[in-house]
């Protein structure tokens, strides 16, 4: 829980308001962005009263830094999962459709647009998403790393850290093209990306 969560005595109805007012912020963020989004926008997507949201979280700082947790669970759940393939390197291509499918969908980039653009200006945020980044890649790298020295590839610190860096930013940049070009050909697109993670981490 982070230190600007409140505590309750009541874990289980804690824990399902939270969701409430996340589920609320989430729309309001997407919609109207951070700044746009008043708490009172929230609390009313909420269902509930400001002053209760804030028994929950200080202030949408608070709200953010949840999301961002929320991914770090899902993205480690994701990884987990990776680690037990027995070619995680391999499965890692043989997703990416789907992956790559996921990362254009609006519904999964909108609001994750909006909490980097407020990571830029706001140290804070910045700070949450820097730390979060780090757990993350924590968990790729060591996955990179011994996939590579399974099939017997480079697996000094300078190329694991250049192939995983680069397939990072290859998957975060599919926001930005499916918000600049949503007319692209994605079976294309998927073709291409086959390659390229085939180059990356298999060779």
């Amino acid at each position: 829980m982070s230190t600007t969560e409140k505590r309750h005595t009541d874990p289980e109805r804690a824990l399902s308001r939270r969701r409430q007012v996340l589920d609320a912020a989430a729309l309001c963020f997407s919609r109207s962005g951070f700044h746009g989004a008043s708490m009172a926008e929230i609390s009313k997507a909420a269902g509930m009263s400001a002053g209760h949201i804030y028994n929950y979280f200080d202030g949408k700082d608070a709200i953010i830094a949840a999301f961002v947790e929320e991914e770090v669970e899902r993205v480690a759940l994701l990884l987990r999962d990776l680690e037990q393939k027995d070619d995680p390197l391999q499965a890692i291509i043989d997703d990416s459709d789907g992956t790559v499918d996921e990362h254009m969908e609006p519904g999964f980039w909108t609001l994750k647009l909006e909490i980097f653009a407020e990571a830029s200006r706001n140290p804070k945020v910045a700070a949450v998403m820097v730390h979060a980044d780090l757990r993350m890649r924590t968990q790729l790298r060591a996955i990179v790393k011994a996939g590579r020295e399974r099939h017997g590839l480079d697996a000094d610190d300078a190329t694991v850290d250049g192939r995983m860096e680069t397939t990072i930013a290859l998957f975060q940049g599919l926001a930005l093209r499916a918000l600049h070009h949503p007319e692209l050909d994605k079976a294309a697109l998927k073709r291409a990306y086959r390659v390229g993670l085939g180059a990356l981490l298999l060779s």
